[in-house]
């Protein structure tokens, strides 16, 4: 009986996790949509993405206040997001929003499954939405070169 019992603790736990990250998009979608109405964020929505990426959010939105994040496109159409860390160190990270090369998020977010993001993938998702991305047009093979390139690696 305790074995089933504990299996089914697991079950809800798991789709917490799941609940999670449904109402972590709607609250991003809500910051596109507040921010184009209003050019601000309210105090309720601050508290609820507070409430949902913890101590991510701070430094997310310090990272944005100022520009560092940067959508690079290329001709064939591929996409990236270099995003200038709070150490001054750039990451390169993907649009999906599901990869970033900083330590925090292969250990926080995707070993241990502790976090939805880390503060790069996070300020890649709120520059989006409040449209304040910097843009930059590279050739394909730039942009191979920056995914190749070592300086975008592993420190958060």
């Amino acid at each position: 009986m305790k074995e089933q019992q504990a299996r089914v603790r697991l079950v809800p736990t798991n789709m917490e996790s799941g609940q999670l990250g449904k109402v972590a998009t709607q609250l991003l979608l809500e910051v596109k949509h507040q921010y184009n109405s209003n050019s601000y964020l309210s105090d309720d929505l601050l508290s609820a993405l507070q409430d949902v990426f913890g101590g991510s959010l701070q430094a997310s939105l310090d990272i944005v206040d100022r520009r560092g994040v940067t959508h690079v496109t290329s001709p064939s159409g591929r996409h990236v997001y270099l995003v200038v860390g709070s150490s001054g160190r750039l990451y390169t990270c993907l649009p999906s929003g599901l990869y970033c090369p900083c330590t925090f998020f292969t250990y926080a977010a995707l070993m241990k499954g502790q976090a939805l993001a880390c503060k790069h993938v996070l300020a890649v998702q709120l520059a989006q939405a409040i449209n304040t991305c910097q843009q930059l047009s590279v050739t394909d093979e730039e942009l191979s070169g920056l995914l190749m390139d070592k300086h975008t690696a592993q420190d958060s």
